[in-house]
């Protein structure tokens, strides 16, 4: 089992969630971020005064999925969802032990 935590503009949220459904996730969790990456944040004139924005508003979305969901899940991602300018997001890949499902006690794929 792998976790994707998928960092992006809050503005793709609704592409996000159409990939994860078509891919068949089977749940997900969104946490609204702040930060910046390679970007370094964006200028803006304001009143005629000029100010840096140095943390920008994100989304990170968490899946639990099979390996073979999580392939497809990130090849969506990419070609879909990337519009090739900075601040269009990371995804990180973390290898996934184990679950428990505590309704049930049920382990593993089972649990998802």
């Amino acid at each position: 089992m792998k976790k994707l935590d998928i960092i992006i503009k809050p503005e793709k949220l609704e592409e996000l969630k159409e990939i994860l459904d078509e891919c068949q996730a089977t749940g997900l969790m969104m946490t609204n971020i702040m930060g910046y990456g390679n970007q370094k944040g964006f200028k803006r004139m304001y009143r005629g005064n000029e100010y840096e924005v140095k943390i920008l508003p994100k989304i990170k979305v968490e899946t639990v999925v099979s390996e073979e969901i999580a392939e497809k899940i990130i090849d969506r991602v990419v070609d879909e969802i990337s519009t090739g300018n900075y601040g269009d997001g990371k995804i990180f890949v973390h290898d996934v032990e184990d679950v428990v499902r505590i309704r049930t006690g049920e382990r593993g794929d089972q649990a998802l």
